[in-house]
């Protein structure tokens, strides 16, 4: 016969374990004896002093607020043993990596039209010939013809081909008169027809911009209306043709421009700059998707600008469930995890000890006098919250990782004189964090290297810019995850080329400045004679067309006769087959 003593003090609540023993022993009916089974009976149905049945005991600490289970809690040391509460399985919607055909041969121009379709393009020339017409209407003084889906394309290719050669101003790419002249540009169009086309590129019909901005100020309406037409195009595209691995990583990515029109964030000691969101594949800088800040209002649900701004751009139905998202401090926060965590997305950040419900305990927590290395968790629920000592105090929060698993880093010390190699414990969650959030670094770096970005009156087109970056970009991941036998330089100098109409085989052919016409003999002084001394048979016309032409006309550098008028201009003929 098993013996229990159970004391009962009045206002005093049992603890959770031993309540749930006695509802055990109960239902096995181990005690035989009635005054006990009553006794326990009593117990399982309520606790003592608090009259709450012990299934409400048990969830008392689950309903307490989270910033007063932070109060309670204190800092573990690294060799505390922490484990993750539940590991979330993988269940992505489709099959990771692109979704085109890995058989299919496919050119650099092909991967960016999936961007930037002809559809859109065709689209974008019927508004840029619209706002153009408009501009006229105003008194503009050019000449105009209505752009061409082709001609877009080739004004496309050279703004990437600017990106990738930089010159002072616009105007520099067509000077002829310099040491550093390009050919290139003059033989894809005229530069006044570059400058037209840039200063009337509109992705929005002008006829409903000024609908739109005649509801300013109401909730109708709607600040990207000048953009949204190319940017839902390629928002779509990334999604449909590349599904991301597990990793991703969100953060922001500034544009700069000088515009002020309540959609951008003022940066101290730098330009005014667009702020977007970007989902990316840490895994090679992919642009899984993005969004664009247009003020402190930007998002219905009203829960605050960084948590509203990840819970946009994680769509499960889309994604599926068991992604790890990495970010920075100004996302992270103890509601955005843990809400993330409810819907099987795993999050790992950065964060700030002042935000909400984030331990602020100082029982043994880390101080200054605390040894690199040091390490101290939390943890509540299924986050757990992480201090560690490098050269500063670095706090990380994840529900993806245990607290600390054995990891090490390596650091450089100055010892005597000389700096030496040590290695120091590292936690989990610092480790992730580092190798992930590289994804949306590697995602700038590569729109840097060949970004569109140039001065423009219009903040829209510094968005469309943009949204050129982003189209080549990914066309460029695309290219290296189907194929991978090209550099990005090989990439944008073929993108180039295909978007302006060349073959990159067939490079532009460049003209000596020598081939010049000059007279074939010295120049009389008696202007009778001047259209008759030196006149010699065309070499042209002697070859092609059999006749003995003569003319007073030579090429400088071939020293050869060609004729030279406005019906016959043999000169120019002679020169193509060089």
């Amino acid at each position: 016969m098993w013996r229990l003593q159970v004391h009962i003090a009045q206002g005093r609540q049992a603890s959770v374990v031993q309540f749930s023993a006695l509802k055990t022993i109960l239902a096995t009916g181990q005690f035989k004896n009635a005054g006990h089974t009553s006794t326990l009976a009593l117990l399982a149905q309520g606790c003592a002093g608090c009259a709450k049945p012990t299934s409400k005991c048990e969830s008392d600490s689950d309903q307490m607020p989270a910033a007063k289970r932070a109060r309670t809690l204190s800092w573990k040391a690294m060799t505390d043993v922490d484990q993750v509460v539940q590991t979330l399985r993988f269940l992505p919607a489709r099959e990771p990596g692109p979704h085109l055909s890995a058989a299919d041969s496919r050119s650099p121009m092909s991967l960016f039209k999936l961007f930037f379709t002809e559809s859109a393009v065709t689209n974008l020339c019927h508004n840029t010939n619209a706002q153009a017409a408009r501009s006229i209407a105003k008194g503009r003084k050019y000449k105009w013809t209505d752009v061409s889906v082709d001609e877009l394309y080739r004004y496309i290719g050279l703004v990437f081909y600017m990106a990738a050669v930089k010159m002072s101003s616009i105007a520099d790419y067509w000077r002829q008169d310099s040491l550093f002249s390009l050919p290139f540009p003059a033989t894809v169009m005229p530069r006044d027809r570059y400058r037209i086309i840039s200063w009337n590129v509109h992705m929005s019909h002008p006829d409903a911009d000024k609908e739109n901005d005649r509801k300013r100020g109401t909730a109708q309406h709607d600040r990207l209306f000048r953009i949204k037409p190319l940017m839902n195009t390629i928002r779509l595209a990334c999604k449909a043709f590349y599904h991301p691995r597990r990793n991703l990583a969100v953060k922001e990515r500034l544009v700069a421009c000088r515009a002020n029109i309540g959609m951008t964030a003022y940066m101290k000691a730098k330009l005014t700059k667009f702020k977007f969101f970007v989902l990316s594949d840490s895994s090679n800088g992919y642009t899984v998707d993005f969004s664009v800040y247009t003020g402190k209002n930007s998002f219905p649900a009203d829960r605050g600008l960084s948590y509203d701004a990840v819970m946009s751009l994680l769509d499960r139905k889309l994604l599926g469930s068991g992604y790890h998202v990495y970010m920075d401090d100004f996302y992270t926060s103890h509601k955005l995890l843990t809400d993330l965590f409810a819907q099987k997305f795993g999050a790992c950040g950065t964060y700030r000890d002042q935000r909400k419900d984030f331990p602020k305990t100082a029982a043994n927590s880390l101080s200054r006098s605390s040894g690199r290395g040091s390490i101290r968790w939390i943890r509540d629920g299924p986050l757990v919250c992480v201090k560690w000592m490098d050269t500063q105090v670095v706090s990380v929060c994840s529900t993806i990782h245990a607290a600390y698993t054995g990891e090490r880093v390596q650091r450089k010390i100055k010892a005597q004189d000389t700096w030496k190699t040590k290695s120091f414990p590292c936690p989990a969650p610092v480790i992730a964090y580092n190798q992930h959030m590289g994804g949306v670094d590697l995602s700038d770096q590569l729109l840097q290297y060949y970004t569109a970005q140039h001065k423009t009156m219009k903040w829209y087109r510094k968005i469309f810019l943009h949204f050129l970056d982003i189209a080549a970009n990914n066309a460029f991941i695309l290219h290296k995850e189907l194929h991978g036998n090209m550099t990005h330089d090989q990439f944008m100098e073929e993108l180039i080329a295909e978007l302006c109409g060349l073959s990159q085989k067939a490079a532009p052919k460049q003209f000596s400045t020598d081939h010049v016409p000059i007279p074939g003999a010295e120049l009389t002084s008696d202007v009778r004679r001047i259209a008759t001394v030196g006149r010699r048979i065309c070499v042209h016309c002697k070859a092609v067309l059999g006749k003995k032409q003569q003319t007073p006309w030579k090429c400088k550098a071939c020293d050869v006769h060609l004729c030279l008028q406005l019906n016959r201009n043999c000169f120019q003929e002679w020169h193509k087959s060089l």
